[in-house]
This record gives C-alpha cells, structure tokens and sequence, in this order.
C-alpha cells in the first residue's frame, strides 16, 4: 500500500484516524492511559500496513525490533560493563547489517559468483556485462530473494537506537511494544525520513495533538500527495518512455527532456512521500524532522547534500564520519572518511554498480570541493551560475542513478551531448499536461525560492483541499503511482 493510492487516503487512514482518537476517548481514563492505549493501536495499525507489502515480512520486522530492542539492554552503560556494551553492539551491527545484505545484496552476489566462476558457455564480454548488469547464469539453480520493502530505512532506524544507547546519547526503552512502535509507525516505515530514537523518545510517552496541530497535518499530507500524484507521476510517464526507447538514438534535446524529467521526478516523488510522512505524523502526534530543504537551489556539492535526504545524510554523518575521526585529522583523513561515507552512500541504495558509481562519483566531488573547488564557487559573485552548475552536475548523476546498467548509463550520458539537436523531436513525448507538469516542476523545484515563499500555498486550508481533490481524480484515471525510494 503507498500513501499516494485510493484505498489509504479513502478507506486506511480515515479508519486509522477514527479508530486511533475515538476508542481511547470511548474507554476514557487519564492521559497516560490514553497514550498507552494510542501507542498499541497505532503498532496495530502499522503492522496491518506493513503486512499489505507481504504477510511473511512481518516476522522480518519482528526479528529486527526484538534483537535491537535486546541489544539496547546489552548496551546501556549502566547496567553491564564496557566489554559487554560492546558486545552487543557488535552484535546489533552484525545482525542488522547481514539481514541488510541477505534481503538487498545476495542475488547480486551470486548473479557475480555464477558469472565469475561458473559462465557456462558465455563469452569473457558477456560475462563482463553480466557483472555489470547484476544478471547471473542461472546455472546455480538458486532462487531469486525478493527485497522487503523499506528494510534500509528500518534497519538503519534499529541501528541507530542501539548505537544512541551505547554511547549514552539515548535512554533505553524497557517497554517492548513502545519500542516495536518506534520502528515501525507507519508514517516513515517505508520510506523514511529515517527518525532517531532520542528525538522522538518523548513524544512516545507524551504527546497531544490540538486542532491546529491536526490541521497542519492535513495540508502538508495533501501538499506533499500534490507533489506525487500532479508532477512526479507526470513526469514520469515522460522520463520512462524516454529510457524506454533506443538509448542509442537518442539526439540531445530528447536525451536532457529525460534527464530533467527524471531529476524531478526523483525530487517531487521522494520529498512529496517525506511531505505526506511529515503531515501523518503530525495527524497521529508526532513531530518528525525535515528531509527536504529545496536541493536543487544548491550552490555547491556539499550544499546540495545539506539539502538532499536529510536523514540519511544525518545517519552517515553521525554514525559513520564523525565515528571515523570527521574533520578532525587533516585533509588526508577528511578525504579519505568523506569518500568511505559516499562509498556507504552509494552501496545503501542497491545492489548495483550504478549505485556504487554514483555514490563514488559524489565522494570525488566533494574532496574536490574541499581541496580547491569550493573555494572558487564561494567567491563566485554570479551565485546562479553556481546553482545552474550543480543542477547539471545533479542531472547527469541522475541519469547513472536512474540507468540499470552502467553501460546504459554511458550511452545515454553521450547522447546528451552528441545526438544532434533536434527539438521537433520534443512533440513526441511531450503533452499539455506534461508542459503544466514541467513547468510547476522548475517554479518549485527550488530555484525561485530564493526569492518567494511559497508558506501562503501551503498554509491555506482551500488550495491543499482543492490539491487533494485534484489528486484524487488524477489518481482515480492514472496507471503509474509506486514511490521510486520503496526499492530501497
């Protein structure tokens, strides 16, 4: 199930909603009967939407809550010595991160072992695109596992609490099922942002949601399905055509249509879900923090990750850069932590050389940043250039990211640049609709809000109504709806 369908905004949330205000009103009782009682509705709730991505998952997030929530109590410093802290946090790390592998990175492992080992009657090329391509033999005979969705984004969340406890940033949760409700709340479950237990560790306990508060949710959900249903949906019947085509005849101007329209899509598509997680939250008590801040007004690499998956980069930050010393050691030391991290970056989101190449490609740039670039686009007075640079630089990453092979990525890359222009060719892909798409797409993408506020559209209660309605038609006649990020 995805926000952006009939069935959650029409029939699952307002029953969630019904069900969670009214039975603890029905019961009565104090305040903190009342949260407790909310909080075990909710994990209810929440593992009913988990369960509508497969039934059997449910056991794997299970899995996930009990041997972190265990881990935890190895951890706490106050309550075993140094050695058996580390212990567990040995083993949290180790069970997370080997589920994290087994479900996101096997097949790929064993379509390279079959390529490698066993080619059968391929040729070296073909071996060498099968191991590009992530595509086996087969000649192992083993079965194919299938990724349970969100399983990057809750792991990562598990990891962190066990790792906060440790180091004494958090405090350990004693209530299982208050901790199996921190994993799994449905708002960000699938697709983040990716929530740190110490920041929302209160609100588990003690939380109230006035009319203003649940207002304020509802137009940030509707803001943010806006952003999915009209424009990212949109572009997107663009973009896959466009990738669906002969990459190798692609001319220039069909090529950047596709680029541009994926790099927006990607945007409206991720920050529009992270919008509807933010507004739910807020509908159920929860105060989760941003994870979009206008990326593409970017004035530099570092800028734009500042900008761009906030939790993630928040989850790397402090788990794995500053951990490995920061910027504390020197440039060497600095270099060599940022590319570690943009390596992690890259490997997080798939099993796929794309991926990896894409993740390194952003390392490089930003030590090429820190060592001298960076400077130049600091002192640079024409801050538009600046911004216009990186959302090419974006795009053409983009087109890696979005590539299912590296080879792919290569020719579509090239095409860019030497297909010939032919603009006529535009009439081809683009309808009225798709204009209208593009055009909201580059006013909002982030560009223009440097020098606008676009807080009134939000804030009033009318326009995110007429937005919902809107994409509610749009979603009763379209075909294409799956969030780009449940792969990971």
């Amino acid at each position: 199930m995805v926000f952006s369908s009939l069935i959650f905004c029409t029939i699952f949330l307002p029953l969630c909603l019904l069900v969670y205000y009214g039975v603890p009103r029905i019961t009565g009782g104090g305040i903190d009967r009342r949260i407790r009682l909310s909080n075990y509705i909710l994990l209810v709730e929440s593992l009913i939407f988990y369960a509508f991505g497969g039934i059997k998952y449910l056991l794997l997030i299970g899995v996930v809550i009990f041997i972190n929530w265990g881990a935890g109590f190895l951890c706490a410093p106050n309550r075993h010595s140094r050695l058996v802290g580390r212990l567990g946090l040995i083993f949290a790390v180790l069970a997370d991160m080997g589920m994290l592998f087994f479900f996101k990175y096997f097949n790929f492992f064993i379509a390279t072992i079959e390529n490698l080992l066993f080619p059968g009657d391929l040729s070296k090329a073909e071996r060498v695109t099968g191991i590009f391509s992530g595509v086996g033999t087969g000649i192992l005979g083993i079965p194919e596992i299938v990724l349970p969705v969100g399983i990057s984004f809750f792991t990562f969340q598990a990891l962190s609490y066990v790792i906060d406890v440790y180091n004494n940033d958090a405090e350990l949760q004693a209530n299982l099922w208050y901790f199996a409700l921190y994993i799994s709340c449905f708002p960000q479950l699938i697709a983040g942002p990716i929530v740190h237990y110490k920041d929302i560790a209160t609100q588990l306990s003690e939380r109230s949601v006035g009319s203003y508060e649940f207002a304020e949710g509802i137009k940030r959900f509707c803001f943010g399905l806006a952003k999915k249903v009209l424009i990212a949906n949109t572009l997107a019947s663009i973009a896959d055509k466009i990738w669906a085509s002969d990459l190798s005849q692609l001319d220039v101007t069909v090529s950047w249509l596709g680029a541009i329209c994926y790099t927006f899509q990607i945007y409206y598509d991720f920050s529009g879900y992270s919008d509807m997680a933010i507004g739910l939250g807020k509908m159920f008590g929860f105060d989760f923090k941003e994870n979009f801040n206008h990326p593409y007004r970017s004035e530099s690499i570092q800028e734009f990750w500042r900008r761009w998956h906030i939790s993630l980069s928040t989850w790397f930050r402090d788990y794995v850069y500053i951990p490995l010393g920061g910027s504390r050691h020197g440039m060497g030391d600095t270099c060599f932590n940022i590319f570690i991290v943009f390596l992690l970056t890259g490997i997080w989101h798939g099993a796929n050389w794309t991926f990896l190449v894409w993740g390194l490609v952003y390392g490089m740039l930003l030590i090429f940043e820190r060592l001298w670039f960076g400077k130049i686009l600091a002192k640079n007075p024409i801050k538009f250039f600046n911004r216009m640079l990186i959302f090419i630089v974006v795009t053409l990453l983009w087109v890696v990211f979005r590539a299912e092979t590296i080879i792919a990525a290569g020719t579509f890359i090239s095409r860019m640049f030497i297909g010939g222009f032919k603009p006529l060719n535009l009439l081809n892909y683009l309808s009225g609709m798709g204009v209208i798409a593009f055009v909201c797409a580059s006013i909002f993408g982030g560009f223009v809000q440097a020098h606008m506020s676009v807080k009134a559209v939000k804030g009033n209660m009318l326009v995110c109504l007429a937005l919902l309605l809107l994409s509610l038609l749009f979603l009763v006649n379209g075909t294409y709806n799956p969030f780009i990020y449940y792969q990971f």
